[in-house]
């Protein structure tokens, strides 16, 4: 009998993992179950799972450049986004980060189920409300989000640290950088992006979905 397929489960809403990991815990071993985009990346590093159900809108660091750096390290994992956004420009961001599927949480429990069983089978999978949007095909030209953005993967983490109104302290104690380095960044992302502020960050932030609305 061929091994069970390991899943972690990432969310940030403990009714919405617990519920998941009901749903999965059956028929596959769900090695983890996290609350953030930080600690996703450790444990897929750690832990080596088959499948990584993740949700996109996550603190620390979200869904989209968590399962990048993840599908980097470990081309052979296979991404699950499962959210609450049906926009499509954001459906075409997860698949070019390197998605199998595209899950919305708005579907049957059902769905979730199906896209675990075809992402396994080597198929992609994108919930039936979304397959009818030319614009939202699930293609996969290459890893990266939004060739137009002119961020590092670095950058982009700050960016998330700073947008949620951390200090620069703080986030220095969680990419484990100097203040000063933290500062470095802020100042070449301000630069970039043409931010004035940390209100038009937060903005620019929103719009490229490095934050949640």
């Amino acid at each position: 009998m061929p091994p069970r397929a390991r899943i972690i489960i990432a969310d940030d809403h403990t009714l919405v993992a617990e519920a998941c990991k009901k749903l999965l815990e059956g028929d596959y071993d769900v090695v983890a179950v996290v609350r953030d985009g930080r600690a996703l990346v450790h444990s897929a590093s750690q832990l080596q799972p088959n499948v990584v159900v993740i949700d996109i809108n996550m603190p620390l660091l979200n869904g989209l450049d968590a399962g990048q750096q993840i599908k980097k390290a470990s081309p052979a994992v296979q991404l699950v986004f499962l959210t609450m956004s049906e926009e499509p420009e954001l459906v075409k961001e997860a698949f070019r980060c390197g998605a199998s599927a595209y899950v919305v949480k708005t579907g049957a429990a059902a769905e979730l189920v199906t896209a675990v069983q075809e992402v396994l089978s080597g198929h992609t999978y994108l919930s039936p409300s979304l397959a009818r949007e030319s614009a939202a095909s699930p293609t996969r030209p290459g890893f990266g989000i939004d060739s137009d953005v002119p961020l590092t993967e670095r950058q982009r983490e700050v960016l998330q640290l700073l947008a949620e109104g951390r200090s620069m302290k703080e986030v220095g104690a969680i990419l484990k950088l100097t203040t000063r380095t933290v500062a470095f960044h802020k100042y070449r992302i301000m630069k970039a992006v043409h931010a004035r502020n940390n209100a038009e960050l937060v903005r620019y932030a929103i719009k490229k979905h490095i934050l949640p609305a």
